[in-house]
């Protein structure tokens, strides 16, 4: 029998009272959709298509299993909390291509008046490296600006060391460090 796996993460915020926020351009051939009901199947897609291969999906399975996605999005998304505003779906249409992909989603929640909280920044593997992932949050912490939210929170896997690094360039900071208990998979216990 396997031992179950703890994972540190961390919870960390940003006063935004302190920031100036400022959304970034995109790069030629990407775009933003704001969130409409009608996008769910489409974040969850590009939620499971960030996630599955990587370190989080072993942190929250759902997340490395489409109907997961589906299901967290949909959960996230029928909170009175859910926050259009700072929701985000973004695409990308190279020049010549009819198909649109969509490469990145991030949601917002607000726990209070005073604090919201990102939920899964997601850029699929091949569209990383060019800033997507710091658009995206800064697109989110516009919104929550924007409603007069002072501080949002987001909880990262510290061992997910490239997003810990750009949220704390971006102000963020740590303020408690977590461990989530993993328990083995009962096929994987077989």
């Amino acid at each position: 029998m396997s031992e179950s796996t703890f994972y540190r993460r961390f919870r960390m915020e940003i006063d935004l009272r302190r920031v100036d926020v400022r959304v970034p351009s995109l790069p030629v051939g990407y775009f933003w959709n704001h969130w409409h009901s009608d996008l769910l199947e489409r974040h969850a897609d590009a939620k499971y298509y960030s996630f599955q291969n990587e370190l989080d999906s072993k942190v929250f399975p759902c997340l490395g299993e489409l109907s997961g996605c589906h299901r967290l999005m949909s959960e996230i998304a029928a909170q009175s909390s859910f926050l259009s505003e700072t929701t985000w779906l973004l695409s990308h249409q190279s020049a010549g291509d009819r198909r649109i992909h969509d490469v990145g989603t991030i949601q917002g929640i607000a726990h209070t008046s005073m604090v919201g909280a990102v939920q899964n920044v997601g850029v699929i593997p091949s569209h990383r490296r060019l800033g997507l992932g710091r658009t995206l949050v800064l697109k989110a912490l516009y919104g929550f600006q924007q409603l007069g939210i002072p501080r949002v929170s987001l909880e990262v896997t510290a061992d997910n060391e490239p997003a810990v690094e750009l949220y704390r360039k971006l102000g963020f900071q740590i303020v408690r460090t977590m461990y989530r208990n993993v328990e083995p998979r009962a096929a994987e216990m077989l």
